[in-house]
């Protein structure tokens, strides 16, 4: 079964100040704070359309800082919660929260409401980018809170972000690279997007703040995509949700309503290209077979795989052929 969450958003609750980039309203499209009633209405209608697929979601705490939250408002949502994962409606309780609201305490409050997993908001594990956006904790911290989340037998979920103030393209590999070190269970990569009402908004503004331009993230975030299926994490997200608040209040940034498929089509053509050059192809016409569920990410966006191709000297046909693995090709 596909895994799914029942998605409910604490917007921009618990976070003990504001980090340069952030803007929970335009990122989420919520503004009002859910009660307790609202978390049993979103499960029950997640009964309702995930139907038998239901036992394996979880209900999702995102968007603010779920475990710095006022207490008893914390607990108010997580006991609406609790008896869908008793019953077995559910798989259990994700939640998202900052490194540095991470403790034994709060642990094991978690483990006795049927938390299953926790994904921290580490964003970069360089110590002068942290500092540089605000986020107001360490990579060191990020290192002890996952730790710690591992050791009460918690699920583990990383979240990054590249282009940030301060950031570059050997900093983003190096976060990555440390996130493989701490085994987390998955990871999600967000390039980061200009938003009115920021601090990174006002910095652009005034020219002193340039984001990552799309080609740039794209290339980054294909290196990063491969990276992390070589340490067999999965990236469950790649890029924001579209929200007619993030399209409103979007200054500038590498966003894109499809950016993920343009990074798989990215590293098939860096495959592709490593495969002409490995095996001394001749320039002109060949063709390329691959998976059928594959063909869209061989060929690219309005073709683009091929057009690089043939700037190259190669003119390609993509062929659909069920014994290639996904993800793989084989000249003919």
């Amino acid at each position: 079964m596909k895994h799914a969450n029942v998605a409910i958003f604490v917007p921009n609750n618990g976070c003990p100040h504001m980090c340069s980039f952030c803007s929970q309203r335009s990122i989420t499209g919520k503004a009002v704070q859910p009660s307790a009633k609202d978390v049993s209405a979103a499960a029950e209608t997640a009964l309702r359309s995930l139907g038998s697929e239901a036992p394996n979601a979880e209900i999702a705490f995102f968007g603010g800082s779920f475990t710095a939250i006022e207490r008893s408002y914390m607990l108010s949502l997580l006991q609406a919660a609790e008896p869908y994962i008793r019953s077995g409606a559910f798989r259990g309780i994700r939640l998202s929260t900052r490194p540095d609201a991470i403790n034994d305490e709060i642990l094991s409050l978690l483990k006795q409401y049927g938390v299953t997993t926790i994904e921290l908001g580490a964003q970069s594990m360089d110590n002068e980018v942290l500092r540089a956006n605000q986020r107001g904790h360490t990579a060191e911290q990020v290192v002890a809170a996952s730790k710690l989340i591992h050791s009460y037998g918690f699920s583990l979920g990383l979240q990054m972000m590249t282009g940030l103030r301060g950031d570059t393209d050997e900093k983003s590999k190096k976060t990555a690279e440390q996130f493989a070190g701490l085994a987390p269970d998955c990871v999600r990569i967000y390039p980061t997007i200009v938003l009115r009402g920021t601090e990174l908004g006002e910095a652009y503004r005034k020219g002193d703040y340039q984001p990552q331009s799309l080609e740039s993230a794209v290339e980054l975030c294909a290196y990063l995509l491969d990276y992390f299926e070589e340490k067999n994490i999965p990236v469950i997200r790649l890029g924001l949700h579209a929200t007619p608040e993030l399209k409103r209040d979007m200054l500038a940034g590498p966003w894109h309503p499809a950016f993920r498929e343009l990074c798989e089509s990215r590293r098939f053509l860096n495959k592709i290209k490593a495969g002409l050059q490995g095996q001394n192809i001749q320039k002109g016409k060949i063709s390329i077979a691959v998976n059928p569920a594959c063909i869209s990410q061989a060929v690219g966006q309005k073709k683009e795989n091929l057009h690089q191709l043939e700037k190259l000297g190669y003119s390609v046909r993509i062929v659909p052929d069920v014994s290639v693995k996904r993800g793989c090709f084989k000249f003919i």
